[in-house]
């Protein structure tokens, strides 16, 4: 089978969204050619958000491959599953204009693997992948299309355009996942250093993961339906790409795990690596000794999720925090030491006191480290959060959770757009 994995070409325009608007590496889609290829299939990955490709320069490069199917992420990268644009405008564009290249149309993504029927209604795919793709895109790249129904967490469009769901949303099996390689002439157009602020970009940025999922449970993180158990990749695997990495002239990676655990053996060989990186974690999970190795390996960026600077803030969100406001103060300071950003990431909360949190922010300012204003909380479904106001996710929860966000907050995070756009017009749906 011939694949064309596609990432499109992201615009943010009236968007909630707040991630990073630089281009990453579409990781999910590497791995899915590297499974498709393994198993004798054709697949070629094009970025059309790294190459900046207008819909003409896409619709030739997907045309070239010639493909049975076109696959679609509707996140930009798997580093932003877990806050991706609520809205779908960007890969429906994309599905459209290269509809007629393919006999198949495919997406895989957060949106699919929450809502599928809604997705699948918005994309008008003819199949999606429920949870993580890697290893289902390479299933069914392996079985006729008639079977595809078997394959689980696989959603097909049944005969009346609805979604027709299989199983739930899929984990990938981290030791299947084999050691990525990019080429120097990709990393050349990959400027960007993720979450860097000590210093302007000096060469190629890439992005890597060593683990997946979470063993926390915390209320606003939309895990619920895929992401969640915390598996490791072998080591072996990250040091084999990471070197790839060095090799193809990367000075600086990004570490999109959704939490970046304390490993001693992991970071005494990082650190014997000529490469520097970034990292998101917790910092109540760290000792002192192993804050200092981080540093000592190469780590340019913590970025630390606090999220409440109350006892009963954090209890709200579910954190099990063990250690008090003061302490994780402590461990921030002490991080700034020997990595040179060092963030506390804060979110709203109802059992902070303003005053209280400004206070703290100066605090930690005073000390070299960046703690953010609060930033408002997205009730992503998936999340506890989403659960805990309407229930398990529908078709409408996106449009829920986006008009509920709207009439909450009156201002919104300095990433993000100064007043976003409703849901339904940002997919075209007029008032």
């Amino acid at each position: 089978m011939k694949l064309a994995l596609v990432n499109p070409r992201w615009t943010f325009d009236g968007s909630i969204y707040f991630g990073c608007r630089e281009p990453h590496l579409p990781l999910e889609l590497a791995y899915a050619q590297a499974l498709l290829q393994a198993g004798g299939h054709t697949a070629e990955v094009i970025d059309a958000h790294l190459e900046d490709l207008e819909e003409g320069q896409l619709r030739a490069r997907v045309e070239r491959v010639e493909p049975d199917a076109v696959v679609v992420t509707t996140a930009p990268t798997y580093l932003f599953w877990r806050c991706p644009p609520p809205e779908l405008r960007v890969p429906a564009r994309t599905l459209a204009a290269l509809r007629d290249l393919a006999p198949l149309t495919i997406a895989v993504g957060p949106h699919g693997s929450t809502t599928p029927a809604a997705a699948m209604a918005k994309l008008d795919v003819d199949a999606l992948v429920m949870g993580e793709c890697e290893e289902a895109l390479a299933e069914m790249a392996s079985a006729p299309v008639a079977h595809w129904g078997r394959i689980s967490g696989v959603a097909l469009r049944g005969s009346d355009g609805r979604a027709v769901i299989n199983g739930g949303p899929r984990a990938a099996d981290m030791a299947r996942l084999p050691p990525l390689r990019w080429s120097s002439a990709v990393l050349a157009r990959h400027r960007h250093h993720h979450h860097r602020f000590d210093q302007p970009p000096e060469g190629p940025g890439a992005e890597m993961e060593t683990s997946r999922g979470c063993p926390y449970h915390c209320t606003f993180c939309a895990k619920d339906n895929y992401r969640d158990r915390y598996r490791k990749r072998p080591l072996a695997a990250v040091l084999d790409e990471l070197d790839g990495l060095v090799a193809s002239g990367a000075g600086y990676v990004y570490f999109v795990d959704e939490i970046f655990l304390p490993d001693e053996k992991l970071l005494r060989e990082v650190a014997r690596r000529p490469i520097q990186f970034g990292v998101q974690t917790r910092i109540d999970l760290w000792s002192f000794e192993l804050l200092d190795l981080l540093g000592q390996a190469g780590c340019r960026s913590i970025e630390a999720g606090v999220e409440s600077i109350s006892v009963e803030g954090r209890a709200q969100l579910d954190k099990r925090c063990k250690l008090s406001t003061d302490a994780l103060a402590e461990r921030l300071i002490h991080a700034k030491k020997s990595v040179p950003f060092v963030q506390a990431t804060l979110m709203e909360s109802n059992a902070d006191d303003p005053g209280a949190v400004a206070a703290w922010r100066q605090q930690l300012m005073a000390a070299g480290v960046w703690a953010n204003e609060p930033v408002p909380l997205f009730p992503y479904p998936g999340s506890p959060d989403y659960t805990r106001l309407w229930g398990p996710p529908d078709e409408k929860a996106w449009e829920r959770a986006h008009d509920h966000y709207l009439r909450s907050f009156d201002t919104f995070s300095d990433v993000q757009e100064k007043r976003p756009v409703r849901l339904r017009v940002l997919e075209g749906h007029p008032e």
